[in-house]
C-alpha cells in the first residue's frame, strides 16, 4: 500500500470498478502471467489475440536490447528479452493508455498527460542504458504509470477533480497534491504509490514513484538503487516538462536538466545527447500510438538559448557602478521604477536607495511589464503619460497576471485632475504621487504602501500556515481513521473494516453480477499454544502465520483478523472452485512454514473454509456464515483442510443441492488430509 494513503478509501475505490485498470487481452496476459506453471508458448499464444500490443511490445524489447547484433522480429524473442514482469506492467501500461485517452474530467488534459508519461517512459528506459542498475525495460513501464494517481483522480472523480484543477490554475496554490489532500483526503503521489503497488511492481519503484516530485522529502542512501531510480525519475520529469513547454519557455526550462544529469554521472554534452535521444524515441512511440507530439529543437541549441537570455537579462545588465544594494532593514523592498524620463528615473533611485530599497529601472511600459514578471517586485512606481504603453494600461496588463496582482502600484502624475485619479484607481491603481515629486511625500507614500504589504504578506503567511495545518490535520485524521481499522498486531485490517468492506463488495456483486467468495481461517491448535507458552508466544505465531497468509493470497483478495486466532478473506471477481485453489495454496503456505516463536520451532496448519455467494443468500452475513460452517466441517474432519459446504468447489460444475434423510442438505468438498504437528524439538 503507498505511503499515508487511507486503505479503507483505496479499497472503496477499488471494489467501485472506477478505478483504471487493465482490459480484454492485457487482462488475460496479467492473469496468465500469476501462472506458476506458465509457458512462455502458450503466453504468446494470447498476446498474439492483440496485434496493437504485439508491435508496441517488440518495439519495446528493440529499445531494451538497444546495441543487440540484430533486431527482434517476434513475440518469442521479445518475451525472451523482457521477461515475464515487464511484459505484465507492459500490457497494463498500454491498456491503460488505449482504455483512458479521454474522460469526463473536463479541466483534465489527457493528451498532454499520455504524451507525458510516454517521455517519461523512453526517459527511464534511455537513462537505465546508461546506469546498467536497474532493467530498461522495467524503467520504461515505470515512467509510463509514474503519475497514473492524475489520471486515476481524474477517472474516478471527473466533475470534483476539474474543479480542484481550474481552481489550481488561477490561484497562487503552489503544489497541486495540497489541493488534492483538502479536497479527497489523498493526493496523486499518494494513490500513485498505492496502485503500482497493488499491481505488483518492485518496491523500490513504488517508494521512489511516491515522493520524485518532492525529492528532498526522500532519506534513500546516497549511490542505492532506490536513490538511482528516484534521480532518474527527477530528470524524465524535467525532460517531460521541457518538451511539453510552450516553444517561447522551452528555453528556461532547459537549464534544469543539467544539475540532474550530474547526480547521475552525466555532463552537459551526454545530457543533450541524452535528451535528443528521447525526443526522437518520443516521435516514434507518438505515431505508433497515435499520439500528439511536438517539434524539439536540439538540447544544445536551447541551452545556448538559455544563457544568452541570462546575459540580456536587465538584472545582469545593471552598470557595475550601481550596485543592488542588500536589504538593511525589514522595511526594505524591491521597487521598480517605469518613467521614460532618465533624469526622473535618476531621481526617484537615489530617493528610494538612501532609504534602503533595491531599484529596478525601466523606460518604457513594455520593458516595465517584463521587469515586473521576473523581478517580482513589492512595489512599483509608473509614469502615467508613457509612449507605446501608458501607466494605466501597464497596471490594467499587470493585474491579470498573477504575480502582478500582489504589486502595490503608485502612479507618477502631473495632472491633478479628479476624473482621470478616480480612472486610474478603477484600473488598480493603489495611490499616486504628484509630479514634481517631493522628497517628504514620496517617503510618506512608501510608508503607506509598506503598511500594506506587510500586511499582505502576513495574510498570505497565515494562508500558508493554514494550508500547511490542514494538509498536516488531513494526513493525522486518515491516520488515526486508518488505525480505527487495523489490527494492531498482525497490521491486518480488522472485523469492522472487513464488516464494511463486505458491504461494498456485496453491492459492487450485486450491481455487476460479478462472482464472489469469503473464507473463513482459523489456526489449529492456537488454544493449546497459549495456554502451553502463553499469549507472548501466542502474539508472535499469529504475527508469522499472518505473513505467510498475506504471500500466498492474491493482490485482488482482502484478509482481514476478525478474531484471536480467526481470519476473513474476501475474494472478489472468483468463483468457488478458484478460491478453493487460493485456500489451499494458503495451506500449502502455512503448513510449510517453520514458526520460530520463544524458542520453539513449531510447525503448524490451519483449516479454512469457503462459500460463495448465490441467488438465495439474503445478505453478507450469510456467505459469511457458510464460510465458518466450511472452517467448522474442516476442523471436524481432522484440521489442516479446505471445506466447503456448498457443491463445485472441487472444479466441477455447480449444481442443485443433494437431498440427504428427506431434506435439502450441501455436501462438503475438502482438501488436505495431514493432521496438524507441534513440533517443540527447537
Amino acid at each position: 500500500m503507498g505511503p499515508n494513503i487511507n486503505i479503507r478509501t483505496f479499497e472503496q475505490i477499488k471494489t467501485s470498478g472506477d478505478l483504471p485498470s487493465p482490459k480484454g487481452a492485457a487482462l488475460a496476459i496479467i492473469r496468465l502471467t500469476r501462472k506458476e506453471d506458465l509457458s512462455l508458448a502458450e503466453l504468446a499464444r494470447v498476446i498474439k489475440t492483440d496485434p496493437a500490443f504485439v508491435g508496441r511490445l517488440i518495439k519495446a524489447a528493440n529499445g531494451a536490447a538497444l546495441g543487440a547484433r540484430r533486431s527482434i522480429a517476434s513475440v518469442q524473442d521479445a518475451l525472451m528479452v523482457l521477461g515475464l514482469p515487464s511484459v505484465r506492467n507492459m500490457a497494463l501500461g498500454f491498456s491503460l493508455l488505449s482504455s483512458y485517452r479521454n474522460g469526463g474530467c473536463k479541466a483534465f488534459d489527457y493528451d498532454r498527460y499520455w504524451s507525458g508519461a510516454l517521455i517519461m517512459a523512453v526517459a527511464m528506459q534511455a537513462v537505465a542504458q546508461r546506469l546498467r542498475t536497474v532493467a530498461a525495460d522495467e524503467m520504461f513501464c515505470l515512467g509510463l504509470l509514474s503519475r497514473v494517481g492524475e489520471l486515476a483522480l481524474a477517472t474516478i472523480y471527473p466533475e470534483p477533480y476539474s474543479e480542484v484543477l481550474m481552481l489550481h490554475e488561477t490561484s497562487e496554490a503552489g503544489d497541486l497534491a495540497v489541493s488534492e489532500r483538502t479536497a479527497f483526503a489523498m493526493d496523486h503521489r499518494e494513490l500513485t504509490a498505492a496502485m503500482l503497488d497493488d499491481w505488483g511492481l518492485p518496491r523500490l519503484f513504488v517508494a521512489a514513484a511516491a515522493v520524485f516530485e518532492v525529492p528532498d522529502s526522500a532519506d534513500f542512501a546516497a549511490q542505492s538503487r532506490e536513490r538511482q531510480v528516484l534521480d532518474a525519475l527527477c530528470l524524465a520529469d524535467a525532460i517531460r516538462l521541457t518538451c511539453l513547454a510552450d516553444p517561447g519557455v522551452r528555453a528556461d526550462r532547459v537549464t534544469a536538466l543539467y544539475p540532474l544529469g550530474e547526480r547521475l554521472g552525466m555532463d552537459a554534452e551526454a545530457v543533450n545527447t541524452l535528451c535528443d535521444g528521447v525526443v526522437a524515441a518520443w516521435t516514434d512511440w507518438g505515431r505508433m500510438l497515435q499520439m500528439s507530439t511536438a517539434q524539439v529543437p536540439p538540447m544544445s541549441s536551447l541551452a545556448r538559448a538559455a544563457a544568452d537570455a541570462a546575459s540580456a537579462s536587465p538584472l545582469a545588465s545593471v552598470p557595475e557602478s550601481e550596485p543592488q544594494r542588500a536589504t538593511p532593514s525589514a522595511s526594505a523592498m524591491r521597487v521598480v521604477v517605469v518613467d521614460d524620463d532618465a533624469s526622473v528615473r535618476s531621481m526617484l533611485r537615489g530617493m528610494l536607495e538612501r532609504a534602503g530599497h533595491s531599484v529596478f529601472e525601466a523606460d518604457c511600459g513594455r520593458q516595465g511589464m517584463e521587469l515586473a514578471l521576473e523581478i517580482q517586485p513589492q512595489m512599483m512606481l509608473v509614469d502615467a503619460s508613457m509612449p507605446e504603453m501608458d501607466g494605466l494600461s501597464l497596471t490594467r496588463a499587470l493585474r491579470q497576471t498573477r504575480i502582478g496582482r500582489g504589486i502595490y502600484i503608485l502612479i507618477l502624475t502631473s495632472s491633478g485632475d479628479e476624473e482621470q485619479l478616480i480612472e486610474a484607481f478603477d484600473n488598480g491603481v493603489d495611490d499616486y504621487v504628484a509630479k514634481p515629486v517631493r522628497p517628504r511625500m514620496l517617503a510618506a507614500r512608501l510608508r503607506a504602501g509598506h503598511r500594506v504589504i506587510r500586511l499582505q504578506q502576513e495574510v498570505e503567511r497565515d494562508r500558508e500556515e493554514i494550508r500547511r495545518f490542514a494538509a498536516e490535520l488531513a494526513v493525522k485524521n486518515r491516520r488515526l481513521q486508518e488505525a480505527a481499522l487495523t489490527d494492531p498486531l498482525t497490521g491486518f485490517p480488522n472485523r469492522r473494516y472487513a464488516i464494511e468492506r463486505m458491504q461494498q463488495a456485496w453491492a459492487s456483486t450485486t450491481r455487476t453480477g460479478r462472482p464472489l467468495c469469503a473464507m473463513v481461517i482459523d489456526i489449529d491448535a492456537f488454544k493449546q499454544i497459549n495456554d502451553s507458552h502463553g499469549h507472548d508466544v501466542g502474539d508472535q505465531v499469529l504475527r508469522q502465520i499472518s505473513a505467510s497468509i498475506k504471500q500466498a493470497l492474491r493482490a485482488q483478495d482482502m484478509v482481514a483478523r476478525t478474531g484471536g486466532d480467526e481470519f476473513l478473506v474476501l475474494c472478489p471477481d472468483t468463483d468457488l472452485a478458484a478460491a478453493m485453489q487460493c485456500g489451499e495454496r494458503v495451506r500449502s503456505a502455512v503448513r510449510a512454514a517453520r514458526v520460530d516463536a520463544g524458542g520453539l520451532s513449531l510447525s503448524l496448519s490451519i483449516s479454512a473454509g469457503v462459500a460463495q455467494r448465490d441467488a438465495v443468500m439474503p445478505d453478507p452475513d450469510a456467505l459469511i456464515k457458510l464460510a465458518d460452517q466450511g472452517a467448522y466441517r474442516a476442523k471436524a474432519l481432522g484440521r489442516n483442510r479446505v471445506a466447503t459446504v456448498q457443491p463445485g468447489g472441487d472444479g466441477h460444475p455447480k449444481g442443485g443441492l443433494q437431498r440427504l434423510d428427506g431434506h435439502d442438505a450441501q455436501v462438503p468438498v475438502v482438501h488436505a488430509v495431514n493432521p496438524v504437528v507441534i513440533d517443540e524439538s527447537a
